[in-house]
Formats: C-alpha cells, sequence, structure tokens
C-alpha cells in the first residue's frame, strides 16, 4: 500500500510538473520530458507491472491536464513503462548504465510511436521535423534529467526486492 502511494505522489508531481514548467524548457524543438523519466525510472526499479500502470495513470493525467488527445499518452507511457519493466527485469538493473540506456530507447521509440499514432489518427506527422528538430534536443534533455530523477524514485521506492529483506545468496563452488 506504501509503495502505491509513493508511486502516485511521485507520478502526479512529475505529471504537473511536466505540464507546466517541463514542456517550456526545449533545446532546439525538443523539450524535456520529465514524464517519461519518471516512468522509465519506476519500471527500472520495481518491474513491468508497476511500470506499465504507472505510466497509463502518468499519461492520463498528463493527457487531462494539457487538454491533448486524451489516451494517446497513456498509450504510449504504458507500452514504455511495461517494456522498461521487462528490460530491468530480465537484465541486470543495477548496471550503471541501464537507466541511461533506457531512456534513450525509450525516448528514440516514444517518439517514433508518437508520430505512428498521429500518423494513424489523421493528424499532421511531420517526419523529418521530428528526426532533425525534435528529437536530438529531447534525448540530451531526457539523458541530462535522467540521474537525478533515478536516485530520487530510487530513494522513494526503492528497488524490487529490497520489501523481502532476504540477504542475497552466493554460489561458492
Amino acid at each position: 500500500m506504501r509503495l502505491a502511494l509513493k508511486t502516485a505522489v511521485i507520478v502526479f508531481v512529475a505529471a504537473i510538473l511536466q505540464g507546466s514548467w517541463f514542456n517550456a524548457l526545449s533545446l532546439g524543438h525538443g523539450s524535456a520530458g520529465l514524464l517519461l523519466v519518471v516512468v522509465v525510472s519506476l519500471a527500472l526499479l520495481r518491474g513491468s507491472v508497476l511500470g506499465a500502470g504507472a505510466g497509463f495513470a502518468a499519461g492520463l493525467l498528463f493527457d487531462i491536464s494539457t487538454y491533448g488527445q486524451l489516451g494517446l499518452t497513456s498509450l504510449l507511457l504504458t507500452l514504455a513503462g511495461f517494456w522498461t519493466g521487462r528490460y530491468g527485469e530480465t537484465t541486470g538493473r543495477d548496471r550503471a548504465h541501464a537507466p541511461f540506456l533506457s531512456v534513450a530507447v525509450i525516448t528514440v521509440l516514444y517518439e517514433l510511436g508518437a508520430l505512428t499514432a498521429r500518423f494513424l489518427i489523421g493528424e499532421a506527422a511531420p517526419f523529418g521535423k521530428l528526426v532533425l528538430g525534435a528529437l536530438p534536443g529531447e534525448l540530451v534533455l531526457n539523458l541530462i534529467l535522467t540521474a537525478p530523477v533515478y536516485v530520487l524514485c530510487r530513494r522513494a521506492v526503492g528497488k524490487q526486492g529490497d520489501e523481502l529483506g532476504a540477504p542475497e545468496v552466493r554460489v561458492l563452488a
């Protein structure tokens, strides 16, 4: 129950900050994606189920607060949270490069997914503007946000398995 409450508070604060301040923080044509970095961090730390749930809630809150296309951000952040959580569950999440690699890959996939979804629903989807203008700046800003956000999320929710209190078992051969 405490984990759900902590996650809800983190997601709510991130959605408010993304909608009010981080959308204005830009480099080139790309803006910082605090919400994406928070969802990726939570998913890496706690797994695919929490990542997907946090992604859905974050996307829904963001779409409601910005009067955006309801459900589009939820869909993309749910997929980002789930697949990042699967990466964290199947690979060494304690590796130092895991958060940075995850944020970089998910940022690119998130933008390509948003472009594809906009194209499919009939909105303007300029590929050149995304690839040459927005994506490089957004990637740099998201990578800058990765370390502090990951540390704060780890401090707030811990790693998966921390609540068990079981010591790690070493195999002696």
